[in-house]
């Protein structure tokens, strides 16, 4: 049996009020598009992955995946209904005998509802997740309450809703122009037998800002093993005009001795990420006997180490950095400092302290031989 998945991640999510689509919105270091096709590349049974997306928005869907490794993207239609009926003929050349759909914006599917959806569907046809309706329910026109409904026969539908791949795309072709809201809907119309099982409250669609808050809630609170790693390192000057801290570049009468471009805070800053994953430090990764990063810009090495984070599902909860030297001064550029690394790592700058000392003229710093820097990364990763 093959099983194909199709994700729907068209539409413009202007609920939300963010600048972005909902679905490529950020949670924990990744959007919610990556979290949805992650929760389905983790079920053995499933043979086929395709996202339905809209035509203006490849550039950031091709950052939103990363390295998942699924089919192309298709582009979608001007309703979901439209999206689904692009995506669904873009798999029948792959003939699969399911086909689930899915809501990108609900990125806490777990993996086990899946295969129970999966091993419904290939008996039953058709199946979809659905809540009981908890609250009484009215209906209500022009501001007056008209009828109270019996909820006992009322659901909330949720996705991914699974059928048989030529069911579904012949119902979906004779209903083309009749806009319904959810799959199962095109389904019922053709008549075709949909069954339900339990869905699960945690698989909420993101739609409203509540929403997403509530999302971001789900995923630090699920980040539980909390870990800090310490970074240190130092360099000595040498004759030259500037100095490179945090990736900005400082005016001074000397630059920092190294065999990349030196930058101690960057430096501190990746050892200190690599010690909270228990990855080595950035010698271990990027030898100094290595020509390949002679002179190299040392963002690739936090770049790198916080790569290796995100593999791991974690994020940076906050970091901490300190650099020691006489000179030169770091006040006035302690912000930039902030600000570039907040945009290396994609964290917000209230999630980065930058701060400066010297060690009242003793010591190697002291007497203005180098400089010194001490990063504290703290960093949440799944149990």
């Amino acid at each position: 049996m093959k099983v194909a998945v199709l994700i729907v991640a068209a539409g413009k999510g202007l609920r939300v009020s963010a600048e972005l689509p909902k679905q490529y919105i950020e949670l924990g270091g990744k959007s919610i598009l990556h979290h949805s096709i992650n929760a389905f590349l983790k079920v053995p049974y499933i043979d086929l992955i395709r996202t339905v997306i809209h035509r203006d928005d490849h550039e950031l869907y091709h950052k939103a995946i990363g390295n998942l490794d699924i089919l192309p993207p298709v582009n979608g239609g001007e309703s979901r209904q439209q999206s689904v009926m692009k995506g669904l003929q873009s798999l029948g050349s792959y003939e699969p005998d399911l086909v689930l759909i899915h809501d990108a914006a609900r990125p806490f599917i777990a993996p086990g509802q899946i295969e129970d959806i999966i091993t419904r569907a290939a008996e039953y046809g058709a199946v979809i997740p659905t809540l009981p309706v908890t609250d009484t329910v009215k209906q209500v026109k022009d501001g007056k309450v008209r009828k109270t409904l019996d909820r006992t026969s009322l659901a909330r539908a949720q996705t991914p809703q699974a059928f048989r791949f030529k069911l579904i795309f012949m119902a979906h072709k004779r209903m083309e122009g009749r806009e319904m809201t959810d799959d199962s809907a095109i389904a019922e119309a053709c008549g075709i037998q949909v069954l339900t099982l339990p869905g699960d409250e945690q698989n909420f669609k993101i739609t409203t800002a509540d929403d997403l808050k509530k999302a971001e809630y789900m995923t630090r609170k699920n980040l539980s093993d909390i870990r800090t790693g310490l970074g240190f390192d130092v360099h000595a000057f040498e004759a030259g005009d500037n100095v490179i801290l945090g990736g900005i570049t400082i005016p001074h009468d000397q630059k920092l001795k190294g065999h990349s471009d030196a930058d101690v805070a960057l430096h501190a800053l990746t050892d200190a990420l690599l010690g909270a994953i228990g990855d080595g430090d950035i010698g271990t990764h990027f030898p100094p006997s290595d020509d390949k990063w002679k002179g190299s810009s040392s963002d690739i090495f936090l770049k790198y180490a916080h790569k290796l984070l995100k593999e791991k599902d974690g994020i940076i909860s906050n970091i901490d950095l300190t650099l020691i030297c006489e000179a030169p001064k770091i006040g006035p550029h302690a912000q930039a400092i902030r600000d570039n690394i907040a945009e290396i790592l994609s964290l917000a700058p209230t999630r980065i302290s930058i701060k400066a000392t010297t060690t009242e003229k003793l010591g190697f710093t002291g007497r203005g031989e180098g400089i010194a820097a001490q990063a504290i990364v703290t960093v949440r990763l799944p149990e």
